[in-house]
């Protein structure tokens, strides 16, 4: 628990705000209007699984509306802090592997010019290091899941991989030799059979991606294209800033590392955050720490959320959380049951169903529902039109919660 909590973490008091939040059920009419809520959410939800986000689009049109006129707001809430502090400070919290760096490459992609050709030609040893140490990674776990290659010659295969990996990674290339190997590796059944017993060990999201396309990505003219860099993966160490302007304002976006060991550098970030955006790995409901190979990562990830939202620094702090990768929650709920991680979940196997259910565990955390509020969104940090339009919406509510604590809304 307190590896798992951020240090310093106490229950607040805070002055009083507008919350639309529920207060836990003490009766059985309470459970029943709860129950009732939970179906209209459920079918929110539902509205919103093409990927549009219609969801989301509802929530942020009823509170736009609120708004009056969000663009003359806007310019009142800039001249306002004209001469004082016109930075809107963003803190991305969350655990490891939950979006948060591919959070910040999209604003860079939507607010900042995006990456020109040699920031991507920069991304090429990245990206060839993922494909690499992803399939080397699931012919290690052969042995320990006690699966045999389909094909007795891929053994000697195996043996090349591991030969040639070492090169190919120091001089950023995969030569012809690797590509034939590594491509008759990928498409062994027995290979296939351990890619698909991930949530037994560690393996990145991107593993299908890239190695479903390495004649691609192993050509020698080959130039990352965004959606690559997008789904590359680097794990974050120490304190990244990243700063746009959005609506006349100043936006310095700060992301920090989400493993154990990175977050007692989170405290160094927390004088004056403006708002907090926390993002939730849904699809890892299923999946062990990283760091011990014990803990759920749902289970930490909900640990800290905790300590977050009642922290004493963020009494008048906006809280924004991002229930990101829905895409692979959805995929994965038709295979693996919730119940893996939440023994007391009732609900179907359905997106729709599963994803309500972990929203509300985690809004439920809030112990100060009556003053702080919590701005939930269901993401996927990959799709850049889905950020634009969330990120459009969590503006207009750091906008008009500024302004109130301001006195001017």
């Amino acid at each position: 628990m307190e590896d798992a909590a951020l240090p310093g973490a106490r229950g607040v008091t805070a002055s009083k705000r507008k919350s639309t939040s529920r207060r836990p059920p003490h009766t059985a009419a309470r459970r029943s209007g709860r129950r009732g809520a939970e179906k209209e959410r459920t079918a929110r939800v539902k509205a919103g699984t093409d990927g549009t986000g219609s969801w989301d689009a509802a929530k942020a049109l009823r509170r736009r509306r609120r708004l009056a006129a969000p663009v003359a707001l806007t310019a009142t809430f800039a001249r306002r802090v004209s001469g004082q502090r016109r930075e809107i400070k963003l803190l991305l919290l969350g655990t490891s592997n939950s979006g948060k760096s591919t959070i910040v490459k999209q604003m860079k992609i939507i607010h900042s010019g995006g990456f020109n050709l040699e920031a991507c030609k920069e991304y090429k040893p990245l990206i060839l290091y993922n494909a690499i140490d992803s399939l080397t990674r699931i012919i290690r776990a052969l042995a320990t899941l006690k699966i045999d290659f389909h094909n007795p010659d891929r053994a000697y295969d195996a043996v090349q991989l591991f030969a040639l990996t070492g090169p190919a990674e120091s001089k950023g290339e995969i030569t012809p030799e690797l590509l034939g190997v590594m491509k008759r590796l990928w498409g062994d059944s027995g290979v296939q059979e351990c890619f698909c017993r991930s949530n037994e060990y560690h393996l990145e999201d991107n593993t299908a991606y890239y190695l479903n396309d390495l004649e691609r990505i192993s050509a020698s003219e080959y130039i990352p294209t965004v959606e690559d860099i997008l789904r590359s993966r680097d794990m974050t160490t120490g304190i990244v800033e990243n700063k746009f302007t959005f609506k006349e304002l100043t936006f310095k976006m700060v992301d920090v590392g989400g493993q154990r060991s990175e977050r007692k550098k989170w405290i160094h970030c927390f004088e004056g955050v403006t708002a907090i955006i926390f993002c939730v790995e849904l699809s890892g409901y299923d999946l062990k720490l990283y760091e011990d190979n014990q803990t759920s990562r749902m289970a930490e990830s909900l640990r800290l959320f905790d300590s977050i939202c009642n922290n004493n620094w963020f009494v008048n702090t906006s809280l924004i959380l991002f229930l990101n990768k829905k895409d692979l929650l959805a995929e994965k709920i038709k295979r693996i049951p919730l119940t893996v991680c939440f023994a007391d979940y009732k609900g179907q196997n359905t997106y729709e169903e599963a994803a309500v259910y972990i929203q509300r565990q985690f809004e439920d955390l809030n112990r100060n529902k009556e003053t702080k509020e919590i701005y939930s969104h269901f993401t996927c940090a990959t799709d850049t039109s889905n950020i634009q339009f969330v990120f459009d919406a969590v503006t207009d509510v750091i906008i008009q919660n500024n302004l109130k604590y301001i006195g001017l809304c």
